[in-house]
């Protein structure tokens, strides 16, 4: 399987390719009144209106603003949906066996697994678990 790593604050997460629609620079966000706190704003690509998720909110990651250097935009089911991340690093080819897989019953349900790459950790998220 193909995923995409990305940093957010000193840790790495991946996401799979498949869900993966387009990676833009950060642009101009407007805020929603009243939106939930997950909720940074709104963002217009290339005539689309899309939300963009606070994603360090919903994993609990304390946020680095002046870090935020990427928007991912996502395919969810029926819409696209932007994420803020630090940093796009790299998409590689990961076998399916070196997804090492939770066994705590205390993990969340939104991490798929852990993949080891020796230099660094990276946390598997399903996205549409986490959203």
């Amino acid at each position: 399987m193909q995923v995409l790593i990305f940093k957010l604050t000193d840790e790495h997460f991946a996401v799979e390719t498949s869900k993966v629609q387009v990676i833009n620079d950060m642009m101009e966000v407007t805020r929603v009144p009243k939106a939930p706190s997950y909720i940074n704003g709104l963002i217009n690509l290339r005539g689309n209106i899309i939300s963009l998720l606070d994603i360090n909110l919903l994993l609990n990651i304390e946020k680095n603003l002046e870090a935020e250097e990427n928007i991912i935009i996502l395919n969810m089911e029926d819409e696209q949906v932007g994420i803020c991340v630090d940093e796009v690093e790299e998409v590689v080819e990961v076998n399916e066996d070196k997804l090492e897989t939770l066994k705590d019953e205390k993990s969340q349900n939104y991490i798929k697994g852990i993949i080891n790459f020796g230099d660094k950790i990276v946390t598997m998220i399903d996205i549409d678990k986490l959203i």
